[in-house]
C-alpha cells in the first residue's frame, strides 16, 4: 500500500469535499481515513489515501490537485507518508 496525506485548507464553501472526492475516485486513489472541520469561516480537511492503484504518477497527480485547489479557491497539498515517517525518527 502506498500511502499519502492529502490537506485542503481555504474559505469554507459548498462543495469542496465533493469536489475532491471525485477527482480522488476518477483517479483510482482511495480515501482510507477524512477528517474535515471548519474554524471561523475555514474549512480544513485531512485525509490519508491509497495511492496503490492511482492512474497516474505521485508527481502528477500534486499538480492536479493543485490546480483543482486553485479552481475552487482552496490550497491542496499531496504528501507522500514517507516525509512523515523520517521526519519522525530525527
Amino acid at each position: 500500500m502506498e500511502k499519502a496525506i492529502i490537506t485542503v485548507v481555504g474559505r469554507d464553501q459548498v462543495g469542496i469535499i465533493a469536489h475532491v472526492c471525485q477527482f480522488l475516485s476518477k483517479a483510482n486513489i482511495n480515501i482510507l481515513d477524512i477528517s474535515q472541520t471548519i474554524l471561523d469561516g475555514y474549512f480544513n480537511m485531512m485525509m490519508i489515501v491509497d495511492m496503490s492503484l492511482a492512474k497516474e504518477s505521485f508527481s502528477d497527480v500534486c499538480d492536479q490537485l493543485e490546480d483543482l485547489g486553485n479552481h475552487i479557491g482552496v490550497y491542496i497539498k499531496l504528501q507522500h507518508e514517507d516525509i512523515f515517517n523520517k521526519m519522525h525518527r530525527i
